[in-house]
């Protein structure tokens, strides 16, 4: 089976990563429409095959995860990806041709379950099942070999887009913060190819640490996706983090105990400027060959984005986080990048979902320009 075969099987279209089949369903269609310039679900189908055919030219894949399995206290990120392409188009209705013009291919969404996170957690009886109901036709020696939970189907999409062109950038649309585990996964095998290791490092805006080693007696989830992550890049401050204000244990045992250095939220509101030259001082200490940003909403402060599991007060602006993204991709360079932890559907106020869309499309489009080193005209 080639690359592209694979990701055939493991992906839908742009949008269609969720199952669905009459509630939600038409919005869904119309969406998958206007992102591939459509107007019948086969032309959409074709359209989406065809993409994975411009992956060795590209610059930068976009990826939806549409998966909250992962999260603990308010779920609905599942909807993120969608609602986030939804809004795009609505202030960009040519988005599609922009991203072409600058080299962003968008190969589609993992196809989630969504009882499902990751097929380590899973009986060998529920993947044999689960694959009879994911890849029907497929021959079962080769379907065997196929995963079936969207951490795992992400993490091997990635590895296929990977082998096709070693040098793109993926950028993600979560779903809940586990979601960036299989990202930092493809990459870390990506850049250990070769003759020697090239150092990369993750700069994560985050109101949470996301660093316990396991949670309940899980391993992956929202909240220890970046204990595993900073095992990924080798410690050492190469996992960075931005904007943290709600942990149960002050700064210094996170840094003494796992090695990340984190600047939380209430240093980075004192001096905004101070704050950004010593995250970018301090990245470029570590000696990465560029970083993964990876932007969980929750970073923000709440009253800029509160549509999302776990909104709190007191956080980064977003023009601190946008300058953030600029001076990393023209001081250190962005090899990819995600936005995390949309739930349009927690929203507290009548605004609260539009205003946490608008940020997130912002966030997402400061993101490519910075991967790709262009903008969006």
């Amino acid at each position: 089976m080639t690359p592209h075969e694979e990701l055939a099987l493991l992906l839908r279209p742009a949008a269609g990563g969720l199952y669905l089949v009459s509630t939600g369903r038409a919005q869904q269609l119309e969406v998958q429409r206007r992102l591939y310039g459509a107007s019948t679900q086969d032309e959409v189908l074709a359209r989406f095959r065809a993409s994975f055919d411009r992956i060795a030219g590209a610059r930068a894949v976009l990826l939806g995860v549409p998966s909250d399995v992962g999260a603990g206290f308010l779920r609905g990120s599942n909807m993120g990806p969608q609602a986030i392409r939804t809004a795009l188009l609505d202030a960009h209705p040519d988005f599609p041709e922009r991203a072409r013009d600058v080299g962003l291919v968008d190969i589609g969404d993992v196809f989630v379950v969504p009882q499902l996170l990751h097929d380590d957690m899973l009986s060998e009886a529920q993947k044999a099942a689960s694959r009879r109901a994911l890849y029907p036709g497929v021959p079962e020696p080769v379907a065997a070999r196929l995963p079936v939970s969207p951490l795992s189907i992400a993490e091997r999409a990635l590895d296929l887009v990977f082998s096709i062109n070693p040098d793109v950038a993926p950028i993600v649309l979560g779903g809940d913060h586990s979601t960036a585990l299989p990202v930092a996964r493809a990459i870390a095998t990506a850049r250990a190819r070769g003759a020697r290791r090239r150092p990369w490092g993750i700069v994560q805006p985050d109101a949470h640490t996301d660093l316990l080693e396991e949670r309940l007696g899980v391993a992956y989830c929202f909240a220890t996706w970046s204990y595993h992550a900073n095992e990924l890049v080798g410690r050492g401050g190469r996992l960075t983090q931005v904007g943290v204000r709600a942990s149960q244990k002050p700064r210094e045992h996170w840094e003494s105990r796992y090695g990340v250095r984190q600047f939380w939220a209430a240093e980075c509101r004192a001096d905004p400027e101070a704050a950004l030259d010593a995250i970018v001082a301090h990245v470029k200490s570590t000696g990465v060959e560029g970083v993964y940003f990876s932007n969980d909403i929750d970073g923000t402060d709440a009253a800029y984005a509160d549509a999302t599991g776990t909104p709190e007060p007191d956080g980064l602006s977003p023009d601190f986080v946008v300058a953030l993204i600029r001076r990393l991709g023209r001081e250190v360079g962005l090899i990819g990048g995600d936005v995390m932890e949309v739930a349009p559907a927690l929203q507290p106020t009548p605004e609260s979902a539009a205003r946490t869309l608008a940020l997130a499309v912002r966030y997402l489009r400061e993101t490519i320009e910075a991967v790709v080193g262009r903008a969006l005209a």
